[in-house]
């Protein structure tokens, strides 16, 4: 089974708000949640009822996670953007309070503030919709999402903090492939510029020339890691790797 944070940041806006996405090759839908998966065709009991799997699929996400939007609003603030404040006031929204029954709640403000939030909110969303657009047109032009990810990787490479000397990347590689470049890897580091020397030499295994299945980039690099889902995800995030819609081919980015 893929990554399930892999499969979540891949999934469609759509997809992530129904909390499930399905998998044509393996006919599975698949909760985003918790990886639980539910094969198309065959029904399945729960409470002495009978679900097709789409329909166990969503009462799955009801019975085991509660709401996707409960589920949003304890992520991290790093991914929504949303301080306490704001989640509690959007949980008070979801349940349909009042600006006056929430000042209650609340025990203080005033309604006047209550509405002040709800357009702070409104204009949030209308700034999520346009980068969203400004995404979306950048990933339907191909040429120009290159032109994105180069920048990205090339402001990475001359910016002081990653300035790599020979002598440095010798040193690096050596430390962390104890039993010789070619073989495994002894560790993963957390610092972004060894990452960046490390996933740089990882990818000298692939062909310039050939397009991978996931199953074969997964074999090469279990060679080199056990955790070989993290180095494929940081591959593709480094801009070392690309892949399609589906994550059913990849190739390296020249």
């Amino acid at each position: 089974m893929k990554d399930i944070s892999e499969l979540f940041w891949s999934a469609s806006i759509e997809e992530i708000k129904r909390g499930y996405v399905y998998d044509e090759n393996k006919r599975e839908y698949i909760c985003l949640i918790c990886g639980k998966s539910f094969e198309k065709g065959i029904v399945y009991s729960q409470d002495s009822h009978f679900y097709e799997a789409e329909k166990m699929a969503e009462v799955h996400l009801t019975q085991e996670h509660s709401s996707m939007f409960e589920y949003f609003l304890n992520m991290n603030k790093k991914y929504t953007g949303l301080t306490d404040h704001q989640k509690n006031l959007l949980n008070y929204f979801y349940q349909g309070y009042s600006d006056s029954e929430i000042v209650q709640a609340l025990e203080g403000g005033s309604t006047s503030t209550i509405r002040n939030h709800r357009f702070t909110l409104r204009e949030k969303e209308k700034q999520a919709k346009i980068f969203l657009a400004i995404m979306g047109l950048l990933e339907n032009k191909g040429s120009r999402k290159q032109n994105f990810i180069s920048i990205h990787r090339s402001a990475e490479m001359v910016d002081e903090r990653y300035a790599i000397t020979k002598e440095e990347n010798e040193k690096i590689l050596n430390k962390y492939f104890i039993y010789g470049l070619e073989g495994p890897l002894s560790e993963f580091p957390l610092k972004q510029k060894r990452k960046l020397i490390i996933l740089r030499h990882i990818v000298k295994r692939f062909d310039i020339n050939k397009q991978y299945t996931e199953k074969e980039v997964n074999q090469i690099l279990k060679e080199v890691y056990d955790d070989y889902v993290t180095l494929r995800r940081y591959l593709i995030e480094y801009g070392f790797m690309d892949r399609n819609r589906d994550g059913s081919v990849y190739w390296l980015k020249v």
